[in-house]
């Protein structure tokens, strides 16, 4: 399972649309969509779940592409680091 960011969504997306462009590629395992908490409006960025030979072929079909009128970004997710860093706490 590989999770992939992608970036660069317009505001019109929906959990549907983006769901249908990355299922030409594999299965969607989960998808989750970032949105405003008042508007309801997509805030451009999308985290999703995919089998390993299916995000890496969406991840070099779709990254650079066009979406809805907008150029969408897709790469492996890095996660963040936890904690709050070097210096405190730590003697």
């Amino acid at each position: 399972m590989i999770t992939m960011s992608v970036r660069g969504l317009p505001r019109s997306a929906t959990e549907e649309g983006v769901t249908a462009l990355f299922s030409q590629y594999g299965v969607v395992r989960s998808l989750k969509l970032s949105r405003d908490l008042f508007s309801g409006e997509c805030r451009g960025f999308a985290i999703i779940d995919m089998e390993g030979h299916e995000a890496r072929a969406a991840m070099s079909a779709l990254d650079g592409s066009a979406y809805d009128g907008s150029v969408i970004r897709v790469a492996p997710d890095r996660p963040r680091a936890k904690g709050r860093g070097r210096g405190r706490g730590r003697r």
